[in-house]
């Protein structure tokens, strides 16, 4: 079966409250696609956050001293930093116009992942789900039930990476996928045994699905893939390493 990614066309303003599993639902039967087992949803983070009411108003935000502070070595608005040291459990690296954290779910990037692009009002910033790897929990539960399929599910978001420039997709949810492939004790093309290969599955389907969905105003927030072997019990967590092993913090 070849690999096919598959943008769903026609999803709404997502709003909080929405019931995504069923306006994507309703989006496949108008493209008259009928779900199979071992397909994949990559879903937008943005639109994830939306339906659980992680908008918040800017004007309701007071900063703390230590907010307030940051905010003037960073250049950045107080409001927004308090918000960030809110969803962060550190700060890694500051600077003017930079903000690193580690994030209360554990991501290490910029600003907690709290971004304003895409969402409606100016004061408004959008934080990352509260667990994204429920949240995927919850929607692969409703559309298995809905369609009859067993599906996975991967909430992406773009982030930079350390020693790049740009941003790419990664998985910050994920359900019914092998997020992380071990491949130590299988053989190259040499017959060699491979001894620490590990590939992180549920990052490339992340970042095969951003090529879909777009960076600005496309609004296809979600892409279906089918072709791809990817199926298990995997967890976005399973990536993240142990401040142990990172030698870069």
């Amino acid at each position: 079966m070849p690999l096919t990614l598959t943008p769903l066309k026609g999803l709404p303003m997502i709003r909080e409250g929405d019931d995504l599993a069923s306006l994507i639902l309703e989006a496949l039967n108008r493209q008259d696609i009928r779900l199979e087992s071992g397909d994949i949803l990559v879903i937008a983070q943005k639109i994830v956050s939306k339906t659980e009411g992680r908008q918040v108003d800017l004007k309701t935000v007071t900063p703390t001293m230590e907010a307030m502070s940051l905010a003037k070595e960073t250049n950045k608005d107080p409001r927004l930093v308090e918000l960030i040291l809110q969803e962060s459990k550190n700060v890694i690296r500051k600077r003017k116009d930079v903000l690193i954290v580690e994030s209360n779910i554990g991501l290490i990037h910029a600003n907690a992942g709290i971004d304003q692009s895409n969402v409606e009002g100016e004061e408004t910033a959008l934080l990352l789900p509260f667990d994204p790897d429920a949240s995927a929990r919850g929607l692969k539960t409703q559309v298995d039930a809905a369609s009859g399929a067993d599906i996975g599910i991967v909430i992406n978001d773009s982030v930079g990476r350390a020693w790049r420039k740009g941003t790419v997709g990664l998985a910050i949810g994920v359900a019914g996928v092998v997020a992380l492939q071990d491949l130590k004790g299988t053989k190259d093309l040499t017959g060699r045994t491979l001894e620490t290969t590990e590939v992180g599955l549920a990052d490339q389907i992340a970042a095969a699905a951003s090529l879909v969905q777009g960076q600005a105003a496309e609004g296809t927030p979600v892409v279906l893939i089918r072709g791809l072997n990817a199926k298990g019990s995997g967890s976005a967590r399973d990536v993240l390493r142990s401040p142990a092993e990172d030698l870069f913090r």
